[in-house]
């Protein structure tokens, strides 16, 4: 918002004269921008960061001592030239959550909030600590979920592959002996070459149109109405929606527990959260539940009546929220909904990888056929 925009520059020292939107019809000159901008500090270079981090703060080391042994460290220039960055800002008198908040974007909101809230609780070490374990536990179940689906990912490919080539290859030269004979060919058959003359004919006016078509679901999203009406939609989807409430409601209940645990007060955490939300429909009922606690509602209460979050997180909320253990609460509904969602990847992959092998089967054996019913049709009339 303005009023974010206006405070971040204030505390970076500058002094606002106006604030003006962005043109919201410069999509391509936006979409060129947004490639070429700084991407958020992520993967295995940030785990790394904030173990080593942690491990040297944890040992007495200062905290500019403990950033100048980590410049030896990192094998890519970007991470050197940030760190140093962020060692010369701590140097210059100012907090480690200041020094990462002006790497322009490098480090997340949520990592620049909690960094914050460790120094202000005086336990940056146990904090950094906290945040490698939540990479760790993130990075785990994302690389769980990318193994689970790549190899029907694979077999979709190759199968394709080798059906674009049989039908425009092998099939026209095949058959066009037949054809050359004047022999009469099956149904099957002339139905096939003329798939095979089409894939020929217009194969790459087909995968422009697709390209297009995607380029322009791209741009029909990003129009936060459309975006949003979309990622409800999703959510209903049979398989697909579960799968997404999971990993999203997986992260949330992680990054709120973490938040929690640093000292984050729970409005500023809840915001904070929401921004870890990659579904508009669950990021606009988190916002509408922050506005309800910020009226006294409980938080459970408040996740409840929009109805889209699963029955578990808001019964461990409202446990925790009983007992006064919300961050505990919330750390174990993270580790039971990941647990589910790893459970519906394998179960996925278990239920895609023969559907995908018998289609693809009946596919190639389609073809096969087509080649081979003229032929057992010539040797019959030989006989």
């Amino acid at each position: 918002s303005e009023a974010e925009l206006i405070a971040r520059l204030q505390d970076q020292g500058h002094l606002p004269m106006e604030t003006q939107l962005a043109d919201a019809g410069a999509i391509g000159g936006s979409s060129w921008r947004n490639l070429l901008q700084q991407r958020p500090l992520q993967g295995a270079a940030l785990l790394q960061f904030t173990q080593q981090l942690a491990t040297l703060l944890g040992a007495g080391q200062p905290l500019d001592r403990a950033l100048s042994i980590l410049l030896g460290l990192p094998e890519d220039e970007r991470s050197r030239r940030a760190i140093t960055d962020i060692r010369d800002v701590v140097r210059g008198g100012a907090p480690l959550s200041t020094a990462l908040e002006r790497q322009h974007g490098l480090f997340s909101r949520l990592y620049v909030n909690m960094v914050r809230a460790g120094e202000a609780g005086g336990s940056l070490h146990e904090t950094l600590q906290r945040l490698a374990d939540y990479l760790e536990r993130s990075r785990a179940l994302q690389g769980k979920v990318i193994n689970a689906l790549v190899y029907p990912a694979i077999l979709l490919v190759v199968v394709g592959g080798a059906l674009l080539f049989l039908l425009g290859y092998v099939v026209p030269q095949v058959v066009s002996a037949f054809s050359q004979a004047r022999q009469d060919l099956p149904a099957l058959t002339r139905a096939m070459l003329q798939a095979s003359d089409f894939v020929r004919a217009w194969g790459w006016l087909c995968a422009g149109a697709i390209g297009s078509a995607y380029w322009g679901w791209r741009l029909y999203l990003r129009d936060p109405q459309a975006r949003l009406s979309w990622h409800r939609r999703v959510l209903r989807l049979p398989l697909l929606g579960r799968f997404v409430l999971g990993v999203n409601t997986a992260r949330f209940a992680s990054t709120l527990a973490i938040l929690g645990s640093a000292g984050v007060p729970l409005l500023r955490a809840l915001d904070a959260a929401r921004q870890t939300l990659a579904n508009d429909c669950l990021a606009q009922a988190v916002e509408e539940a922050t506005a309800q606690v910020r009226e006294g509602v409980s938080l459970a209460s408040a996740l409840r009546t929009r109805q889209v979050f699963p029955p578990i997180l808001t019964h461990l909320i409202a446990s925790g929220e009983k007992t006064g253990a919300l961050p505990p609460m919330l750390d174990r509904a993270a580790q039971t909904l990941s647990r589910d969602i790893e459970r519906r990847a394998m179960g996925m992959t278990a239920l895609l990888e023969p559907l995908m092998i018998v289609v693809m089967g009946g596919v190639v054996l389609t073809i096969v056929m087509a080649v081979l019913m003229p032929i057992i049709e010539m040797n019959q009339l030989v006989q």
